[in-house]
């Protein structure tokens, strides 16, 4: 895991927008009309370009890759494993029934979109498990992934890259596991299974140099979800099953060359039933992981930071706090991101275990943004100065 004796870095959750022409692109694929190949990876490769540029303007030290060839943050992996089909008949938040207005508001925001974005990948089903899942052995697109980035990085001097993935917890809730699958009789047996595959993508993105980072929003998102009609117990032992199966997915990748990210869901809604920290933090610190990233910059949860107070960081893990929200387009003041930068600091008690951070992915699934790509750089770049504001306090 990086650190830096000298100030805090700046880092970000993943996900970055990607260009209209990327979004046709991924689109056509996702409809089952794969656009050229080389015309695909040469459209992917500009745009990783363009993104290390603006990283790099913008002061991220841990670059990413921006998720730019992939569909959505999680179900891009039914495109590598097999498995798969159907639809999933997933539920969704407890928002939209407790406050009708806001419903009422999303659906209109929805039916002025335009023609290029209500074509946008993001408004694809997703498939359920429906036999046994493999990971493609050959892992073709995901060294295609990388090779790109690889490429893309050529000439820049960050003081580290990742690469995201995720985790077999989020993908069971996601891709649900169909009833009359033959091949696994419980949710636990396809939680484990998917542990099994998606571990050769996590050691393939650590081989080539990256830290990798693991998208695990089930610890807290499937709490209004899956499990919002359930006692809180039974929630926390499902939870625990993720974390154990993540864990053996990990067996053989050193803790620090790991960060892994939890949320609450990225929209800009209420978020009225969002689990408390304090009810998943015991579970979150079961994971082997070397870097926690936590949605902490929005109203919701900002307050959440004193829960470490009496919950202390293990001293093995980085923390790398949300201090910009990425659900809306008004700009954090660089003194609002030093503020919190350094309660940050105080709470966790080490200067050099701190690392500034993005809420959540700016687009996390293909064509779903809720900021203007001109004022995402403005929020990092944000992020940057503040971060240079709490160093100076912090090492002067």
């Amino acid at each position: 895991m990086q650190h830096s004796t000298a100030r805090i870095l700046c880092t970000h959750v993943g996900s970055l927008p990607r260009s209209p022409e990327l979004l046709a692109m991924l689109s056509q694929i996702e409809a089952g009309n794969d656009p050229d190949r080389e015309g695909f990876r040469a459209e992917v490769l500009k745009g990783l370009q363009e993104i290390v540029k603006q990283q790099a303007a913008a002061g991220v030290d841990i670059a990413g890759d921006g998720e730019l060839p992939r569909i959505g943050f999680s179900f891009y992996a039914k495109d590598r494993m097999t498995g798969f089909g159907g639809v999933a008949t997933r539920g969704t938040v407890t928002d939209f029934a407790k406050f009708p207005g806001y419903a009422a508001l999303v659906a209109a925001r929805s039916a002025n979109i335009d023609a290029n974005a209500s074509e946008s990948a993001s408004v694809w089903a997703t498939p359920e498990c429906v036999d046994e899942v493999h990971y493609d052995d050959e892992l073709t697109q995901a060294i295609e992934e990388l090779d790109l980035f690889g490429e893309a990085l050529t000439g820049s001097d960050f003081a580290g890259t990742f690469v995201t993935a995720v985790t077999p917890g989020i993908l069971a809730t996601t891709l649900l596991r169909n009833e009359k699958n033959p091949a696994y009789a419980t949710d636990e047996e396809y939680v484990y299974a998917l542990a099994r595959e998606l571990k050769k993508e996590y050691e393939l993105i650590v081989s080539r140099g990256h830290i990798l980072q693991l998208d695990a929003p089930d610890l807290a998102l499937e709490r209004q979800i899956m499990f919002v009609d359930q006692p809180m117990e039974v929630f926390q032992k499902r939870m625990e099953v993720h974390v154990d199966a993540l864990n053996q997915a990990l067996a053989d990748i050193p803790q620090d060359r790991v960060r892994m990210h939890v949320c609450w869901g990225n929209w800009d809604g209420p978020h009225c039933d969002d689990v408390d920290l304090v009810d998943i933090l015991p579970i979150i610190y079961q994971a082997k992981v070397g870097g926690l990233s936590l949605a902490c910059g929005n109203p919701r949860h900002a307050h959440e930071v004193d829960v470490f107070r009496h919950m202390p960081l293990p001293q093995e893990m980085v923390m790398f706090p949300g201090v910009i929200d990425v659900t809306t387009n008004m700009l954090e003041h660089p003194q609002v991101v030093a503020n919190r930068l350094l309660q940050w600091v105080d709470v966790i008690g080490d200067r050099e275990r701190v690392i500034a951070n993005t809420d959540c992915g700016f687009s996390t699934f293909a064509g779903y943004t809720m900021v203007a790509p001109d004022v995402v750089w403005a929020k990092m770049k944000s992020m940057s100065e503040g971060a240079a504001i709490a160093s100076q306090a912090l090492w002067s």
